[in-house]
């Protein structure tokens, strides 16, 4: 059976510099998995590759049988509606001028999906799978009015509205404090199960990504290095740089 996304071989260059080199990575359909390393890895890259926001220099990018990287009109257009990213900066991805109601309906519109009482159903359904409960009391705030917490629900609301079949989370808890950040990481596990997500969580802490995924992918310098259940590879890694990664988590608490 063929995984939901299989990453072949991709390379991808700035300005003639390498950001990512000769990666390959499977995310089978339901399955968690992060993606850690420290900064300037290569980690966020993959996953805007991963979703077309920048071009591979080489290699192939497959999700759901539709090659990415090549990919036009109609297959393009299921792509983008099976395929949600969400920001590590809510505040900047969130239009300002929208009140929460139409953020979370909007990827709706886009893709002509449901009448006016079917979104409004099926943005109520968002709030309340992201906890941000009563609903009324969100529908109609702007995100100014929100607290980075909230605002970052309501991401992850907007990327769950067109039942998704994969989430790239890119560091979705940057900028938020510790009880805040664990908040966010139990959403995406619950997501994961209640809603039969593929996650892949871009994170340069550890203790997160083992908490939020079963999975771990480890990236040095544009390459990955280790994979493996997350558990067993924090416990007993292999390669030196993802013990190097550990001693310095560890030494951190």
């Amino acid at each position: 059976m063929n995984p939901l996304l299989d990453i072949r071989s991709l390379s991808v260059a700035f300005d003639g510099v390498p950001a990512v080199s000769d990666v390959s990575l499977r995310v089978e359909a339901g399955e968690s998995i992060a993606l850690v390393g420290g900064s300037g890895a290569g980690k966020s890259t993959v996953a805007r590759a991963v979703a077309g926001l920048v071009t591979p220099t080489a290699g192939s990018i497959v999700f759901d049988g539709i090659d990415v990287t090549t990919a036009r009109g109609r297959q393009r257009r299921q792509v983008r509606r099976d395929m949600h990213m969400v920001f590590q900066d809510p505040y900047a991805s969130l239009p300002p001028g929208l009140r929460v109601r139409d953020i979370v309906a909007e990827p709706m519109v886009i893709h002509g999906l449901g009448d006016r009482a079917e979104r409004r159903d099926a943005t109520v359904a968002a709030l309340d799978a992201v906890h941000l409960t009563p609903t009324d009391r969100y529908l109609d705030r702007f995100p100014h009015e929100l607290s980075g917490g909230q605002r970052q629900r309501v991401a992850f609301a907007r990327a769950l509205v067109t039942r998704p079949r994969l989430l790239l989370a890119d560091e979705p808890t940057s900028g938020l404090d510790a009880s805040l950040r664990i908040g966010i990481v139990d959403l995406m596990t619950e997501l994961a199960g209640t809603a039969h997500l593929a996650v892949v969580h871009i994170t340069h802490d550890l203790a997160l990504a083992e908490r939020s995924c079963e999975n771990i992918a480890v990236m040095q310098a544009g390459r990955i290095v280790e994979t493996g259940c997350a558990k067993e590879v924090l416990a007993r890694p292999r390669h030196a740089y993802t013990a190097a990664l550990v001693a310095a988590a560890s030494g951190a608490h």
